[in-house]
């Protein structure tokens, strides 16, 4: 359980930052939300891959690490949309 957890955040971490590099101009949103829409990327994506009978297959998932890519593309897009405008500096004015 305790591994489950702690693969779930670096899986979710490494998915949302290249989902980051990977979208065009510059997604606005702190790490911690970064992570969590890899993390519901990664979960999302196992779960249409179970419906689509390719989560386990012999050798490399490569179709279930694309839908989580694509995934987590969509996760951190929208999350970046959501959050835009939302974030302030320090000392607590909006940055727009």
């Amino acid at each position: 359980m305790f591994g489950d957890v702690v693969w779930a955040v670096i899986t979710g971490a490494v998915l949302g930052y290249l989902a980051k590099l990977l979208l065009p101009g510059k997604q606005d949103i702190p790490a911690w939300a970064t992570i969590g829409a890899g993390i519901v990327a990664a979960l999302l994506a196992g779960l249409v891959a179970g419906w689509l009978g390719v989560r386990h297959t012999t050798g490399v998932d490569w179709i279930r690490h694309g839908l989580q890519v694509l995934f987590a593309l969509i996760a951190v897009y929208f999350t970046a949309r959501i959050m835009g405008g939302r974030r302030t500096s320090g000392r607590g004015v909006a940055n727009y």
